[in-house]
């Protein structure tokens, strides 16, 4: 682990709610005059979008499926290089994955293809990672705090259908064969993260999502309960009693979890992840 140059990754699958983490973590950088150097996970696909396109036609013409969750899909090594050489000198290589037209203004590239890759680092205090793959057996030996943001299946199925019909234009059919062709993966290359990540936060519906690909709406924070599994708490110094007095209507559920209602998950994470990020902060000022 580093202390001069610490690495923050959250990582969950597509559709799991990592952007509300990464909200929480701005606000938390902002308060504390943090500069973070932040990477997409995606930038770390081995392939843009025409190319994925002609190798899942191949591997699937041959009786196979490739989806994103897959190490034949994704530069895990180069993920461990920008971690170890970022934690080592506070700088390491990048790239950005350029999602739509919009984005594709800003890079001078196509959407659906990558720039090239560039030094990132430079005058920062942490590296943030956002994305698929912040907890793979390549990188694990990198990350001084890793987080995990795993809805229940359901709801993540439910919330992925309605992101992805909404917002990229999407059939609801496309999008529940995409979910049944990545399940291999998603059981081999997802779900092992989160044995070891440092926080867990899953989302867990009080409505009746028996049939995912049915859902109207997906449920909101009022009808939901978020679980917050710390896996280590006392060497991070965790105060549950004092979070129990914070947020209202908050109960353990077990010794390292606390359960409270989904509208104060945003509270909860920067009341948690404050003092560890200031205790990653202080080694560093220290080490300096």
């Amino acid at each position: 682990m580093s202390a001069k140059y610490p690495v923050i990754s959250v990582t969950g699958s597509s559709g799991a709610g990592t952007s509300t983490a990464k909200l929480a973590l701005e606000h938390i950088f902002r308060r504390e005059s943090v500069t973070p150097a932040i990477v997409e996970g995606d930038c770390f696909h081995k392939f843009n979008r025409m190319e994925f396109r002609e190798q899942a036609k191949n591997i699937e013409a041959d009786g196979g499926r490739l989806s994103h969750f897959s190490d034949k899909a994704n530069l895990f090594d180069k993920i461990a290089e920008l971690f170890d050489s970022y934690r080592r000198t506070g700088r390491g290589l990048a790239r950005t994955y350029v999602h739509d037209d919009e984005e594709a203004k800003i890079y001078g590239v196509e959407a659906g293809k990558f720039t090239d890759w560039r030094e990132i680092g430079e005058g920062s205090d942490l590296l943030f990672y956002e994305g698929l793959h912040g907890g793979v057996d390549e990188v694990r030996p990198f990350v001084d705090l890793m987080l995990g943001v795993v809805p229940v299946v359901n709801l993540e199925w439910i919330q992925k259908i309605h992101r992805d019909t909404a917002m990229r234009g999407y059939s609801s059919e496309a999008v529940v064969d995409n979910i049944l062709s990545r399940m291999h993966d998603y059981v081999h290359f997802i779900t092992p993260q989160f044995v070891n990540t440092d926080m867990n936060i899953q989302r867990v519906p009080l409505v009746d999502t028996s049939d995912p690909f049915i859902a109207r709406d997906v449920p909101t924070p009022d009808e939901s309960l978020i679980v917050i599994r710390i896996r280590k708490p006392d060497q991070w110094g965790v105060d549950f009693p004092w979070l129990l007095s914070m947020l209202n209507g908050s109960f353990m559920s077990r010794r390292n979890t606390i359960v409270l209602p989904a509208a104060k998950m945003v509270m909860a994470m920067e009341l948690i992840l404050a003092p560890m990020i200031h205790q990653l902060l202080e080694k560093k000022r220290k080490s300096v």
